[in-house]
């Protein structure tokens, strides 16, 4: 029979945060597959885990992906650990489980510790609806293009960022967006954990003057939905009354399903746009 992938969370820095489930499965899997093998040593070794390691990293993902997967295919059980929180977000792990779902190998989760979730937890946004944006690209076509969806996205944004890169990242938010409520979080479960909520132009002040330390996540609150709503109609009142309702006469609808879709947009009643037509 095939073996199985296990996705095994680990502490995104406090150990007391490794689940007992997650250490048992890392003692009986045949192999652990590690982003970074010298990094999860240390985990390894303090909870005396002795299981084979091997590295898988976004340089050898396509390679050893095949390579894992023909082992499972074997009856190896395999499990994954990233460098810190659950494997499969922002890393390669996504392209190791797409593999295992082509080849029919049964992947299951151990969930536990993810930055992504303790940050939007505690940050005092809405948490309902959220975009989760992980790093931005690097590429600056790519990353002007993100940037640009950002700046309609009503749900709460939430982005990782590395120090050194922070002041930069504040700053095109800034351009992108305005000055929306902006929560910063860093260090999170470590002894200097700090959460700091204010907005973006209050923070871009503060790391032009202070050096950022430690892993960084941003947690920005979503445009708007009316102020979405105020530009729309801006749009449609650039245009007359009469262009507007054969703009949708042309779609098919008919003149009065046109007229009352021209009122919607403009925020009117159906009359105002009856009155404009006579007129």
């Amino acid at each position: 029979m095939a073996g199985k992938l296990y996705l095994c969370a680990t502490p995104i820095g406090n150990l007391e945060d490794m689940t007992f489930r997650a250490v048992r499965i890392l003692k009986e899997a045949d192999l652990i597959a590690a982003e970074d093998t010298r990094n999860s040593i240390r985990l390894l070794n303090h909870f005396e885990i002795r299981t084979p390691m091997t590295s898988y990293h976004e340089y050898n993902k396509i390679s050893k992906g095949h390579q894992l997967v023909q082992k499972m295919k074997e009856g190896m059980n395999i499990a994954l650990i990233t460098d810190a929180g659950t494997p499969g977000i922002s890393d390669p792990g996504e392209e190791l489980v797409s593999m295992c779902c082509q080849e029919g190998i049964e992947v299951t989760s151990v969930p536990g510790a993810c930055a992504l979730i303790a940050g939007i937890t505690i940050s005092g946004l809405p948490s309902r609806r959220f975009a989760f944006e992980a790093f931005l690209p690097s590429d600056k076509k790519e990353r002007k293009r993100i940037l640009s969806e950002l700046e309609e996205e009503t749900r709460t944004i939430v982005i990782y960022e590395a120090p050194h890169r922070l002041l930069l990242t504040l700053h095109e938010l800034r351009q992108a967006l305005g000055n929306r409520k902006a929560v910063l979080l860093r260090e999170l479960t470590k002894l200097h954990e700090s959460v700091l909520r204010t907005d973006l132009e209050h923070l871009e002040l503060r790391y032009a003057q202070e050096k950022p330390l430690g892993e960084c996540i941003l947690v920005i609150e979503g445009k708007n939905p009316g102020e979405k709503e105020e530009e729309e109609q801006k749009t449609w009142m650039e245009i007359s009354v009469e262009d507007h309702v054969s703009y949708y006469e042309k779609l098919g609808m008919g003149r009065k399903e046109a007229m009352k879709q021209a009122a919607v947009d403009r925020g009117v009643s159906r009359r105002d746009i009856y009155q404009a037509l006579l007129s």
